[in-house]
């Protein structure tokens, strides 16, 4: 096993771009069956460039990659419904833990 001459900073920021552009993909193409040959087309990508050890080209090629990014990015993301910013988050909030009438204060016992 070789030892890379890069961060594990690097390792983390190369992860998630690869993760950013694999959801932005899913972003654009819902089904599986035509999501997954532009998923292993993005991973032949990355897998091409995994030997570069010059920093200036590396910094080069992640670069045009995150540039690639911010220009395919989609406009309407998807976001699940119960996260912030789905159709359903808040959607039902939990009740007061309180009385919703205090019937001591009306005087009715």
């Amino acid at each position: 096993m070789s030892v890379s001459p890069f961060s594990s900073a690097h390792r983390l920021y190369v992860k998630s771009l690869y993760k950013r552009m694999l959801k932005n993909e899913q972003d654009w193409v819902v089904r599986y069956d035509l999501f997954r040959p532009r998923a292993l087309a993005i991973r032949a990508e990355f897998e091409s460039n995994r030997d570069v050890s010059d920093p200036r080209a590396l910094a080069n090629i992640l670069e045009k990659a995150e540039a690639k990014l911010a220009e395919r990015r989609h406009p309407d993301p998807y976001i699940p419904a119960p996260f912030p910013g789905g159709t359903k988050w808040e959607r039902n909030a939990p009740p007061p833990l309180g009385p919703i009438f205090d019937h001591e204060a009306s005087g009715h016992h």
